[in-house]
């Protein structure tokens, strides 16, 4: 098959002359008649191209907070409450019972004993750096909850307006691994018991629930692009990826979902602040370094198979066919390979 074959060629008669025009031409001694000149129409091209080919899929996701937990009360009476939307960072109070502060620590372990004279742990060491980083000295930041310890411990009970007992405990303490955020306040001044706030982490992550064949690219450690609702683009980094099973109560089919947490390079490109949307998009496959074509430039064999038609000067027709074996296809191109095809080289496109 050769370009002339393909697109064909047209006849065009490029005089056109009226009965009355030409005996006047003839009469003026022009002595012209009509000739017909054929004209090669244009032929569209692409270059052969040597590159990384990747294939993609777009989700949407939801913009939110990450790592949602809801803070409760075993007694006593709620005397004063944040806002919702309040962001608390470290020394800061959660919520007031008995006009006694809860207070934010940060830290991986929970408090899951009392620390006093004489305790010691890695629980010890994360509470005392997070004492030095309230300004508080005169201890050394090591496993041992010394009297030395306990000292600084006193004088800050002092500032927040607590007993001065030299023992931390849950009652007033709360860990979160940073700074959260208040996504709700669940009780009202007064109350005695149950929930009283929910707070999350005060970093901002995007949530994607695939289908389960996605784990093969979805997993933790991959690079993805996101467009956030608001308009600005940006990169991040699958930080989790979690198995759901859901059951549908109607049916009583249970429906099992992956997770997705994607975890932004730089969380101001997720735009405004508060819950919002992303398109995510996932590589799913990679060819480094392989030859392209437009998918336009595909011709199927009657035999099988594809083709691609390159241009060539020397060809008695102009251009000859090459068998092409086709990989990933993407973005309207396509992975070829075979003999005597090159970088560079010009292919026949369909317009």
């Amino acid at each position: 098959m050769s370009i002339k074959s393909r697109i064909g060629w047209t006849a065009l008669a490029v005089v056109v002359v009226a009965g009355v025009g030409l005996t006047a031409a003839a009469t003026a001694g022009f002595g012209f008649a009509p000739a017909a000149v054929h004209v090669k129409p244009k032929v569209e091209t692409a270059k052969v191209a040597k590159k990384d080919l990747t294939d993609t899929v777009e989700a949407n996701g939801s913009v939110g907070y990450e790592a949602q937990q809801s803070l409760t009360m075993a007694g006593g009476t709620v005397t004063w409450l944040p806002k919702e939307g309040d962001d608390i960072q470290r020394g800061g109070t959660l919520y007031k019972v008995d006009e006694k502060p809860k207070v934010l620590l940060y830290g991986g372990l929970p408090l899951w004993r009392p620390l006093s004279v004489g305790t010691t742990g890695d629980d010890v060491k994360q509470f005392e750096e997070n004492l030095a980083a309230l300004g508080y000295t005169g201890f050394d930041v090591d496993t041992k909850f010394t009297s030395a310890t306990e000292a600084a411990v006193k004088k800050w009970q002092k500032a927040l307006g607590l007993d001065q007992s030299g023992v931390v405990d849950q009652s007033w303490v709360y860990y979160s691994s940073g700074a959260v955020r208040v996504n709700a306040v669940t009780a009202s001044v007064g109350a005695s018991s149950g929930e009283v706030i929910q707070v999350a982490n005060n970093s901002r992550v995007i949530a994607v629930k695939l289908k389960p064949d996605a784990a093969r690219f979805a997993t933790v450690g991959a690079k993805v692009n996101y467009v956030s609702a608001d308009g600005p683009s940006g990169t991040g980094t699958v930080s989790a990826v979690k198995t759901t099973i859901s059951r549908d109560q109607s049916s009583g089919n249970d429906t099992t979902m992956l997770q997705v947490t994607v975890r932004p390079d730089d969380v101001t490109t997720l735009g405004a602040l508060g819950e919002s949307t992303a398109k995510v998009t996932f590589v799913t496959d990679t060819r480094p370094g392989v030859l392209t074509v437009p998918v336009t430039a595909l011709l199927a064999l009657n035999e099988g198979g594809y083709a691609v038609q390159i241009v060539d000067p020397k060809a008695a027709t102009g251009s000859r066919l090459v068998a092409v074996k086709t990989g990933l296809f993407s973005q309207g191109q396509v992975e070829v390979s075979g003999t005597d095809l090159a970088e560079g080289q010009d292919v026949v496109v369909a317009s």
